[in-house]
């Protein structure tokens, strides 16, 4: 059994793991573990300490993730690690009129029969159908997932707790404030993708591809261009070399139209 792989990024370096489900699994645990923060609790220095987040949390939304991700679309599993949360977003959204209440719930719709046959014998550490999500969530409620129709996306976001002060609330939005902001931006534009494009680019300049592989894809789509033009032509991004509108270094950023938007979106989101 082999998987398309899985693209790390902690925030900027990055990592692969392609081959056998249990190699890609391994590795990206440990890829997971070793960007966690460890607790002492109490206990001797030397003593190993308590990840801030249950492993097992990631142990289900990974196993998720790979058992449920839509084979057929070739695009890797990603994972995100970010001082205030941590993303896996998988290929392919949920099947079948599924929804995230559904998930949360406990319902399961099998997209992958014969891979989650072998998962039951011991391929990875599976606990039953339509038991992982639930059992995320007892372990540690705060986890947003998000299912992008347009994008063919699924999104498990993991919040974490700010480390440096837990008396200062986080620096970063948490992920139900972005989820809000997005679907704000959404019911503007009245485009999913040109949301979530405008999300991005809030954090850094990004050219086509850069936004194509945030959505997991490996070319840049015919939507994606579409939706770009768009936001050119609003005023709200703009290029970062408007003398060399084709070299291929350019890239995109919010203009103060698109600044100002966003600021008014994330102000009534966190109202």
């Amino acid at each position: 059994m082999k998987d398309e792989g899985l693209y790390t990024r902690y925030p900027k370096p990055l990592e692969d793991y392609t081959g056998p489900l249990r190699q890609v699994f391994d590795g990206a645990m440990g890829f997971i573990q070793r960007n966690l923060y460890k607790r002492q609790a109490g206990r001797g220095v030397n003593a190993p300490g308590t990840p801030e987040i249950p492993v097992l949390v990631f142990e289900e939304l990974l196993v998720n993730a790979l058992v449920h991700r839509d084979y057929l679309i070739s695009a890797p599993i990603r994972l995100f690690i970010f001082d205030d949360r941590i993303e896996i977003v998988s290929p392919g959204h949920l099947p079948n009129h599924l929804t995230v209440d559904q998930i949360c719930a406990g319902n399961s719709n099998i997209r992958n029969p014969i891979l989650i046959s072998h998962v039951a014998k011991g391929l990875l550490p599976y606990r039953g159908l339509g038991s992982g999500i639930k059992r995320a969530l007892e372990q540690w409620p705060q986890i947003a997932f998000a299912d992008n129709q347009e994008g063919c996306l699924f999104t498990a976001t993991i919040e974490r707790k700010d480390q440096t002060d837990q008396k200062k609330p986080n620096k970063s939005e948490t992920p139900r404030l972005e989820s809000r902001l997005e679907s704000r931006l959404e019911s503007r534009l009245g485009s999913l993708l040109a949301a979530r494009v405008l999300v991005w680019l809030r954090e850094e300049p990004l050219g086509k591809s850069g936004l194509a592989n945030l959505l997991g894809h490996k070319m840049v789509s015919g939507e994606l261009h579409k939706q770009i033009k768009r936001l050119v032509t609003l005023n709200l991004i703009e290029y970062t070399l408007p003398e060399k509108p084709q070299s291929r270094l350019q890239k995109y950023r919010l203009t103060e139209a698109g600044r100002k938007l966003m600021k008014n979106i994330n102000k009534g989101a966190e109202e």
